[in-house]
């Protein structure tokens, strides 16, 4: 890829009061924030990005693209063909009892860290005009009739559209009591996830999800001859480790042969494993307060199904088409809200469900075995139930 220059914009508007003021403003960076910046920045509207952290920086994500985003990305100025990354092709999927299935990915897929894809596409951002603020925290979105105030720590903003694109849950989401933040403990919101760098051997072309009582953890090739080992559990599996993530790998991901081998035999690359709590599963609002929800902001497909990330940068594309109509004057907020709703949930409400479904039969010891072993004989049942969380590319 062609190197980037760190630029910013320059000619910022400021209000009478002083405050910057901005077309847009986006609450977090991550994919679908990055990607909407771009977006809208190639159309000379003034965007401000706002990100807690300071980049480059490693999440917690399974770090698996299905192949539906390639020419998107592509699009945004990455070039992938470039950074030689590893294709994948196929599929395995573990029981409990260590029972495989080893099936061909109907469209497939590519591997590749949040550390690289996010720092390569705030470069493409930063380059497109995009002002992007790290170690930015904000603490509140603030709408009237004049547009929004954006509240950080150090100094307000303004902006005529704002859009969230936070993360699984936010100090927001908790702020403004959002249903799935306050919502009672349940089996679909109440989930921790681990990941790891590692060195191991493993097929390239090829994505592997092990189960484990009440979880499942995936591997896939990245770049630099790296593994990404990301899994996900109940809080309850920590709570009966005594608050160990050593001790649960040991005792309870080590029941599965697959996991175990692979814990036994790999060079792990970080001194501690990245972690995250309280994972929601739980429908969300695609818009909350006249603020446009982007990414796991605006829903979360189980990681199970592979598909996240494709989702959150499709989401972006779809904002990014009604935040231009509206800025440019060809619609109004509330249809741009109603649009962008709409047309969010006919793209994905339907994966949602049927990952909420598949979730429900990984986990559980009698009914992973009982599931791997009766659909293993049926390869277009297969086909079927992958085509059902994934998408076109777009």
């Amino acid at each position: 890829m062609a190197e980037t220059k760190d630029i910013q914009s320059t000619d910022t508007k400021l209000s009478p009061a002083g405050v910057e003021e901005y077309d847009v403003a986006i609450v977090g960076g991550g994919l679908a924030g990055l990607a909407l910046s771009v977006q809208l920045a190639k159309h000379s509207h003034k965007i401000i990005l706002l990100e807690k952290e300071q980049y480059p920086f490693h999440k917690v994500c399974g770090e698996y693209i299905s192949l539906e985003s390639w020419d998107f990305l592509v699009s945004l100025g990455l070039d992938l063909d470039a950074m030689s990354l590893p294709i994948i092709s196929r599929v395995q999927v573990s029981a409990t009892n260590g029972k495989l299935l080893d099936h061909k990915l109907p469209l497939g897929g590519f591997g590749i860290s949040r550390f690289l894809l996010d720092h390569r596409l705030v470069l493409i951002a930063r380059n497109a005009g995009v002002v992007v603020k790290e170690n930015m925290k904000v603490n509140d979105i603030i709408f009237d009739q004049s547009g929004f105030s954006v509240e950080t720590s150090q100094q307000s903003y303004k902006a005529k559209v704002v859009c969230g694109s936070f993360g699984k849950r936010s100090n927001i989401d908790i702020r403004w009591k959002r249903d799935f933040s306050i919502a009672a403990k349940n089996k679909l919101n109440n989930y921790i996830g681990v990941k790891y760098h590692i060195k191991t051997e493993f097929p390239a072309d090829t994505i592997a999800l092990h189960n484990f009582d009440n979880g499942y953890c995936g591997i896939v090739k990245i770049e630099d001859d790296k593994f990404c080992l990301c899994y996900l559990t109940t809080a309850n599996n920590l709570h009966k480790s005594k608050g160990s993530v050593p001790a649960m790998e040991k005792t309870i991901l080590a029941q599965n042969p697959h996991l175990k081998k692979i814990f036994a035999a790999s060079k792990f690359l970080y001194e501690a494993p990245l972690t995250i709590s309280q994972i929601s599963f739980d429908k969300k609002t695609q818009v909350e307060n006249h603020v446009l929800m982007t990414g796991d902001a605006a829903g979360m497909i189980t990681p199970l199904c592979g598909n996240g990330m494709s989702m959150a940068l499709h989401a972006s594309k779809i904002a990014a088409g009604q935040i231009k109509l509206f800025l440019e004057g060809d619609i109004s907020r509330a249809e741009m809200e109603e649009q962008y709703s709409r047309q969010w949930n006919r793209q994905f409400s339907k994966r949602l469900k049927m990952g909420r479904r598949i979730q429900s039969l990984f986990g559980n010891k009698w009914l992973t075995n009982y599931f791997i072993a009766l659909v293993k004989p049926f390869p277009k049942l297969i086909n079927f139930l992958i085509r059902q969380t994934h998408g076109k590319p777009f």
